[in-house]
């Protein structure tokens, strides 16, 4: 024969609201989750000018070291991973919100860059990659003659 629990209403709402936060988590890209535990993703802008292409990636709490940047004709990679600093046994955690582990993000771009010229800066967090538009990319102006 079961046991009868008795049925408390907020355990209930406490699961729809980790449902919630899962479903906003997952849509705007900012965190997963496996199992339980966060999983880092970092957010990115991409901004577009004349010239080139500027992404800026928030990576805070890691090394340039533990960052690969892969630049083709039309894609930049932002890959590396968020350690974390060291397990220790015998801790009662409440809550643990900061995600750690690996990572990837692909940005495609609408026309050719120049990988060769691209650079990068990682500061108090932001990595700020730019990378110049081929030359086959820019607009040309034309003259027009006149007869």
């Amino acid at each position: 024969m079961a046991d009868l629990v008795r049925w408390d209403p907020f355990r209930e709402l406490e699961t729809l609201r980790d449902e919630v936060e899962r479903v906003f988590d997952t849509f705007f890209g900012r965190r997963g989750l496996v199992g339980r535990e966060p999983v880092f993703m970092p957010a990115i802008d991409v901004e577009e000018t004349d010239d080139a292409f500027i992404v800026r990636a928030e990576i805070p709490g890691l090394r340039k070291e533990d960052i690969k940047l892969t630049i083709t004709e039309d894609s930049l990679t932002i890959s590396g991973e968020r350690k974390r600093e060291k397990e220790e046994k015998n801790k009662v955690y409440h809550r643990m919100e900061i995600a750690y582990g690996k990572f990837v993000r692909t940005i495609q771009f609408p026309v050719d860059v120049d990988p060769k010229k691209a650079k990068a800066v990682y500061k108090d967090g932001i990595l700020e990659v730019t990378i110049p538009k081929s030359e086959r990319a820019k607009p040309k102006e034309i003259e027009i003659e006149i007869k």
